[in-house]
């Protein structure tokens, strides 16, 4: 994919279901940037609690809307990515926020000046606040200085709403995984992509709500089975147990 323009165009979505009392601050995070190269979609799966009406009061800035009955999460991801036409597209989840006001134009200010391919991938830092935007703590895995499709062996080292996939490689969310489709689907794009850049950028405030109980193990267990998908069953049982060792060391 050539460079024909003087900017990529970003397309963000925002997938909702009853996120009233957390979308406004994100919404207003996607239509402050200082970069407006920026198509900004929003998929709602059909809402009872007044997301809409808030949804309404920017439809002006907001280049698509549907509101609909989905199978999930991540269905409602792939709809938002069948009507993504930017170069590049990001999932900025109701409760998130881009950290700045300007994050978008230090982003591409980051991208290397004459080279012919837009990057596959690029990708950043997330920072965890409270409901007041407050800043909680830094992620518990961090970014890596060299990002290739192997390092999720270690876990999600990229949040992924500080995760952008050009468009042309990013398949759509496989519905067989519930809670980690999101994990699978960034090690699908790393795979097609050529180059990975590093913005070296705190990208994302992320809410730190935290899941439940029974969907957090439901989610590691969807993770081992996606990393024996892709590395192996002999590499994760490795990764897993020194993973285990260490912890144990560590008491």
């Amino acid at each position: 994919m050539l460079r024909n323009r003087p900017t990529p165009l970003i397309s963000v979505v925002t997938v909702t279901y009853n996120a009233a009392p957390v979308l406004e601050d994100t919404i207003q995070s996607v239509i402050s940037q200082t970069y407006h190269h920026v198509e900004y979609i929003l998929v709602d799966g059909a809402s009872t609690d007044g997301t809409m009406d808030i949804v309404r009061r920017y439809r002006e800035r907001i280049a698509r809307v549907v509101s609909e009955p989905d199978k999930g999460l991540y269905d409602a991801m792939n709809k938002g990515l069948a009507l993504a036409t930017g170069d590049y597209v990001c999932f900025l989840n109701a409760g998130d926020s881009f950290h700045e006001d300007d994050t978008l134009q230090q982003l591409v200010h980051t991208l290397p000046p004459h080279e012919a391919e837009l990057p596959g991938v690029i990708y950043g830092e997330t920072d965890l606040v409270d409901s007041e935007g407050h800043f909680v703590r830094k992620r518990r895995l961090s970014a890596p200085e060299v990002l290739t499709w192997r390092s999720f062996r270690q876990g999600m080292l990229v949040c992924h709403q500080a995760f952008l996939a050009r468009r042309d490689l990013a398949p759509a969310y496989d519905l067989s995984y519930r809670f980690s489709a999101d994990f699978d689907w960034c090690i699908r794009v790393m795979k097609k992509a050529r180059t990975l850049h590093n913005t070296h950028l705190v990208l994302i405030d992320y809410l730190d709500e935290g899941l439940t109980t029974a969907n957090r193990r439901a989610s590691l267990k969807e993770r081992f089975r996606i990393m024996v998908r892709h590395y192996g069953w002999a590499s994760t049982v490795a990764h897993h147990a020194w993973f285990v060792l260490r912890l144990a060391l560590k008491r």
